[in-house]
């Protein structure tokens, strides 16, 4: 097997708010993108989300309930979704989510949202993950009452340009514990 270097990817994976609205995504390349979502780990393999993919003429349907005010502006030229919702826990993720007070299932969406969007990386697809959306109209839409997490558009950009990153300094971030250090 031969892996290219995870760091190359995550340098080049970026939030795009400017999308080509002609070019809609391949269906295998969504589908690859699910495939990758469901190898990430999860609390107990509980996996406690589902993801609807709206792509296509569909895909207007979604858009309008994410343009609120002028939040997601860009959702306008987005061709395809993927809705994520939160679901149940299995037996042993929700005593351990009690015992530990822990949040496990947004653990487990932002892992899932994480390998989802970095296949689609991977594929040449440019995503955004938004939390800004009209959740009850979503639901009908999609006709759920499952909460909705996340939403994330998927699509070709319209610039390629990969921008500078901001980040906290590594002394803002993380430390290393060691006896080494």
């Amino acid at each position: 097997m031969e892996f290219k270097e995870f760091i190359d990817l995550a340098k080049v994976r970026q939030s795009c708010r400017s999308y080509d609205p002609d070019r809609e995504v391949e269906a295998e390349k969504l589908d690859a993108c699910l495939e990758a979502m469901k190898l990430s780990p999860s609390a107990c393999n509980a996996q406690p989300y589902f993801y609807y993919i709206v792509s296509g003429e569909e895909s207007k349907n979604v858009r309008d309930l994410l343009q609120l005010g002028k939040m997601n502006s860009f959702a306008k030229d987005v061709n395809a979704f993927a809705v994520v919702t939160e679901e149940n826990y299995n037996l042993s993720a929700k005593l351990g989510s009690s015992v530990k007070n822990q949040d496990y299932k947004s653990i487990d969406i932002g892992i899932s949202a994480a390998y989802f969007t970095a296949q689609a990386t991977s594929l040449g697809l440019s995503t955004c993950i938004m939390g800004w959306f009209d959740e009850e109209k979503l639901q009908k839409y999609l006709g759920t009452k499952s909460r909705i997490r996340l939403v994330i558009a998927i699509g070709y950009a319209k610039d390629d340009t990969i921008r500078e990153k901001k980040r906290k300094s590594s002394d803002a971030i993380y430390k290393i514990v060691s006896e080494d250090k």
